[in-house]
């Protein structure tokens, strides 16, 4: 795996008019947890679409693992994301009729793989849910739900997992189980976690934050504390909308 997993140089994104990255470079480092912050309309989710090969930039590069987006075809696309990368988002996204098991193997039957029990059994073990897998959707809670969904993102092993506010639809407590998880992928397994989340505290479980404002990156913290990232992103908020971009989102947050 390349030292620097994701890489985006000069990436700009434009919706018509109205530009939602403005230039960003940003290097992700193998086996670290990046939390990606901003005022409302800043371009977090625009830049983790782009950065996942979900959304193509309109200029600049990309790189996920050494491979660079921006000269794929979209079939190959697709099979990088399949096989190099992984995303969580706010709703769990599984098929209610399916086991959790089951849920899990989709990535691998899609393409076009019997996947192997122990896979299964080693993606559900890494959250915690070894005695889950024949429980459906339905039979499991808010936070084993999302748990279910981090094992199905994992089970291809991704250079990157990305996830798009992965603890906004879970309560306090079930979201610090699902962050202290994320902590010990990063610690124990060495994998890479990009998540934007617009909580001070579910921030200060990532080694760095990365903020912006009006689509370019205005700053960073390394070792957050809840506090200290809660008074970043008050200053950052009297920036937004300094070139007209106040209140715009152009990919929901």
């Amino acid at each position: 795996m390349d030292t620097n997993p994701v890489r985006l140089r000069a990436v700009r994104k434009a919706y018509g008019d109205v530009t939602a990255l403005d230039g960003v470079d940003l290097d992700l480092r193998a086996g670290s947890f990046t939390a990606v912050m901003g005022p409302s309309g800043s371009g977090k989710s625009t830049l983790l679409q782009c950065a996942a090969g979900l959304d193509r930039p309109t200029s600049g590069s990309v790189e996920i693992d050494g491979i660079a987006l921006g000269g794929l075809s979209e079939r190959r696309l697709t099979l990088l994301r399949r096989e190099r990368i992984g995303f969580v988002f706010q709703a769990f996204n599984l098929v209610p009729s399916l086991s959790a098991a089951q849920n899990v193997a989709l990535p691998l039957r899609l393409a076009g793989r019997r996947p192997a029990r122990t896979e299964i059994r080693e993606a559900l073990a890494r959250v915690g849910l070894e005695g889950r897998a024949r429980h459906r959707p339905g039979e499991l809670s808010g936070g084993q739900q999302q748990r279910v969904a981090i094992a199905r993102a994992l089970i291809t092993r991704p250079a990157v997992l990305f996830g798009d506010e992965p603890t906004g639809a879970l309560d306090t407590g079930t979201s610090r189980e699902v962050l202290v998880m994320l902590r010990e992928l990063v610690d124990r397994k060495g994998q890479t976690i990009v998540m934007v989340t617009h909580d001070p505290v579910a921030a200060a479980y990532a080694d760095r934050v990365v903020f912006l404002v009006d689509g370019r990156v205005g700053g960073e913290l390394a070792a957050p504390s809840a506090e200290r990232v809660a008074a970043q992103l008050a200053r950052l908020d009297g920036l937004d909308g300094l070139d007209g971009l106040d209140g715009l989102e152009a990919v929901p947050c």
